[in-house]
């Protein structure tokens, strides 16, 4: 296997021309003699001559040595650009984010055209996920999550991005939707239409249709609030959703009405594995985050 640092004699005395030359040029002291004799080992390795004479101090590249400088001279000339980059933390590379559906869809698409435009050296890999990826970005599967999270986890840095606001919906022309109030009572003999894959969403669900005295006789379950939204638009039944949108979901054939009592409102938050080296690829998303 060719050594590294015989490459690096190669480069200089490539690039410079001369044994001499190259010494002078190394980014750290070297003799002219330990040059030379770095060329020697590394052709010797090779079993091909590197270099031609053709002149008192001058070399240049023979056929074999023009394909090995064309190979190596890129990585070292990259190397002051690289250092730099490194030392300032602006490095590039393939940031993991997951994220839910609804987010998906209405919070993230603005925040990644900013990033996109600012950071175009980053590339972004985006996951649905039915439940908050905590485990994955605690196994480092993960770079980020964007989500509601029922609780924050302690070994979890987070910070708010938005905030989701319940509504009432149900097919359009219904003659259950009832004007003031907006409750899910005028439903409640309706088939309501939950979310299978999140329990913490269907409790939160049943525990605000409890608050106004309704227990559903009959439910349909869905993965995702695109899915609820299509059997309601369908005409199946009603749901309470928690939307981004400031007037709710929008979806052909379904109304949608903020939900009178309780008010409640859930923050987003982006989360991110704790660690003493942070990824600076979560740093340059971060500084464009919106605000909730």
């Amino acid at each position: 296997m060719i050594q590294l640092q015989r490459l690096e004699g190669f480069y200089w005395v490539a690039r410079c021309e001369g044994y001499a030359r190259a010494a002078r040029a190394f980014p750290y002291p070297i003799t002219q003699p330990g040059v030379h004799q770095q060329i020697k080992r590394l052709e010797a390795e090779l079993g091909v001559r590197l270099f031609e004479r053709v002149g008192k101090d001058r070399v240049v590249l023979t056929p074999q040595g023009r394909v090995l400088y064309d190979a190596v001279a890129p990585f070292y000339e990259g190397l002051p650009a690289l250092e730099r980059v490194l030392k300032t933390g602006d490095v590039g590379g393939r940031l993991r984010i997951h994220a839910s559906g609804h987010v998906l869809r209405h919070l993230l698409p603005p925040w990644l055209r900013g990033l996109r435009a600012q950071r175009p050296d980053i590339e972004v890999a985006l996951f649905e996920a039915k439940v908050p990826a905590v485990p994955l970005v605690r196994s480092g599967e993960t770079d980020l999550l964007v989500d509601h999270l029922p609780e924050v986890p302690p070994d979890l840095e987070t910070r708010q991005v938005g905030k989701t606001r319940v509504f009432l919906v149900f097919p359009s022309g219904s003659r259950g939707a009832a004007r003031g109030l907006v409750t899910p009572v005028p439903f409640r003999d309706e088939l309501f239409i939950t979310y299978s894959s999140d329990p913490h969403l269907r409790e939160l669900q049943l525990a605000a249709l409890a608050h106004f005295g309704v227990v559903p006789r009959r439910m349909y379950a869905a993965d995702s609030s695109e899915t609820i939204l299509g059997f309601v638009a369908a005409g199946l039944g009603y749901s309470l959703l928690a939307s981004l949108e400031p007037q709710g979901p929008k979806v052909e054939g379904v109304t949608s009405l903020p939900l009178t009592e309780p008010a409640r409102e859930f923050p987003l938050y982006v989360a991110w594995r704790r660690s003493p080296q942070r990824n600076p690829l979560v740093d340059a998303l971060l500084a464009l985050a919106p605000k909730p």
